[in-house]
């Protein structure tokens, strides 16, 4: 079985986060022929799979089929596999989500990167404690420098896997960075 891209993996990651592992909507910068290309090979891979769309309770749509119809794209088991994500924990994990938002509480998603154990794995459970993390405190777990930090928040977490990362001052600890985890978007 092939790994898969990049692409691949925010789209695998994002529908384990969501209710009933939706795939859609897709990354912002991926529409027209490029989705089509990227989803029929993740289809064919079977990571993702096509299903009659719930309109009543507003999931969006692949493809209308007809008659007010259409399809929706859910992740499979296979595709939360490529990723490593085990697929009864983030059906479990999908059902809390829903429960928690709904009542303003927040919950533990599942990992956003395919390989356990990286230093990206690593920052991500620093930013999901309730604590939340300095650059310091991530220098010293990564051994990155000060910029790397940064960089990895605004670029791989906030721009490329689509985290909601948010920052505040802390009087004693300076600026204290935490993955939002209300703001990740709700399909139901």
């Amino acid at each position: 079985m092939s790994n898969p891209t990049d692409t691949q993996s925010i789209i695998l990651s994002r529908a384990a986060a969501r209710p009933g592992n939706l795939a859609l909507p897709l990354p912002d910068r991926l529409h027209g022929a490029a989705a089509k290309s990227v989803v029929g090979k993740m289809m064919s891979r079977g990571w993702l799979e096509e299903v009659d769309a719930n309109l009543r309770r507003g999931e969006p749509l692949w493809r209308e089929t007809g008659d007010g119809q259409g399809t929706t794209l859910i992740a499979t088991e296979a595709g939360l596999a490529a990723i490593g994500i085990d697929p009864v924990a983030a059906g479990a994990v999908a059902r809390a989500r829903k429960a928690k938002v709904e009542q303003g509480a927040t919950f533990e998603v599942p990992p956003t990167s395919g390989r356990t154990g990286t230093k990206q794995a690593q920052v991500i459970a620093l930013l999901q404690r309730a604590e939340g993390a300095t650059v310091a405190e991530i220098v010293e777990v990564t051994s990155w420098r000060a910029h790397t930090v940064r960089g990895m928040i605004s670029g791989a977490l906030k721009k490329k896997l689509g985290l909601p990362i948010t920052a505040e001052k802390v009087e004693g600890r300076g600026t204290v960075y935490r993955i939002d985890l209300v703001a990740i978007p709700s399909t139901n």
